[in-house]
């Protein structure tokens, strides 16, 4: 969902199937830990927004479970985006509150002013743009095939799943690939892709684990991630090449033109610093970075 493409999340999924339990996350306010007190000593606090100084808070929405771009450990929120957050409110000198939410409610929780921001894997669409959305663009993923260890089921490619069962998160890109290539498969007179879409991916994931599903879509880094951790590794593996890959957008309200240009400003500080890239290696996803930050640059 690319990327969570239309995407979304629960606990990370490592966690989630390491311990053989799936565990709910309420929705709630949580803070990420980014900055507290730099305010006007911040190098880019001038760029804000004059109600977003007085408040010294950006309220962000994100659906905390899609590792590694943002689950908990505990009761912390850590991740690829939290991390971002801290780091983005070293330079614009006030604290970045995470909300978790449902991923699907995010866009509706922005236009209604509940949240500032959006960062939740979301990819950057036309679509998503057409409901009110700017996108900061801050990194590339593709949809990756995640089976289960070995392969049992020979999948390399999208056509390999013609007549099968592919389980994966709700209202995601993943979702949208899956069902234009079971339109291609019948098309083709092979058999449709029967779809199981869960609410959360580590939903899917144990489905997959349980062989109740011969695939699941994710986004790149999640799946990456899934790979090399869940069961020790034991449990599953990314087949085949990165599908379509697509940018990742920080969400802003269209209203909002002075705090996605400060944002814009607050990626493009940390590109030019060394700390977007520490972070990108930090989880082992730097093949996903970006050299340069755009606004709206999704297709």
């Amino acid at each position: 969902m690319t990327a969570r493409s239309s995407r979304t999340r629960l606990i990370a999924a490592a966690a989630v199937l390491s311990t053989g339990s799936l565990l709910l996350t309420a929705c709630g306010s949580s803070d990420s830990g980014s900055s507290k007190g730099a305010g006007a000593s911040a190098p880019l606090y001038g760029k804000l927004p004059a109600e977003i100084q007085k408040a010294g808070v950006i309220k962000v929405g994100s659906e905390v479970a899609y590792a590694p771009v943002e689950f908990k450990q505990g009761e912390k929120i850590v991740g690829i985006d939290p991390d971002l957050a801290d780091a983005l409110g070293k330079q614009l000198g006030v604290k970045f509150q995470i909300q978790d939410a449902g991923f699907d409610t995010l866009i509706t929780s922005l236009g209604t002013k509940r949240i500032d921001l959006i960062m939740s894997a979301m990819t950057d669409t036309k679509e998503r743009q057409g409901k009110g959305v700017e996108f900061v663009d801050y990194f590339r993923a593709g949809t990756s095939i995640l089976t289960q260890k070995g392969n049992p089921k020979g999948i390399h490619s999208l056509e390999d799943l013609c007549g099968q069962t592919v389980a994966l998160q709700k209202a995601t890109v993943n979702e949208d690939t899956a069902k234009a290539q079971s339109d291609k498969c019948t098309a083709a007179g092979k058999g449709a892709i029967t779809i199981q879409g869960y609410e959360h991916d580590g939903e899917a994931l144990l489905k997959l684990k349980s062989g109740a599903a011969v695939a699941d879509l994710n986004d790149y880094p999640v799946a990456a991630y899934n790979a090399q951790t869940s069961g020790g590794g034991k449990d599953f593996e990314v087949v085949g090449e990165q599908i379509d890959p697509g940018l990742y957008g920080i969400g802003v309200s269209k209203e909002n033109a002075q705090l996605r240009d400060a944002i814009k400003a607050g990626v493009e500080a940390l590109i030019a610093n060394g700390e977007y890239a520490k972070i990108l290696d930090k989880y082992n996803v730097k093949l996903g970075a970006v050299s340069s930050v755009t606004v709206n640059g999704g297709s």
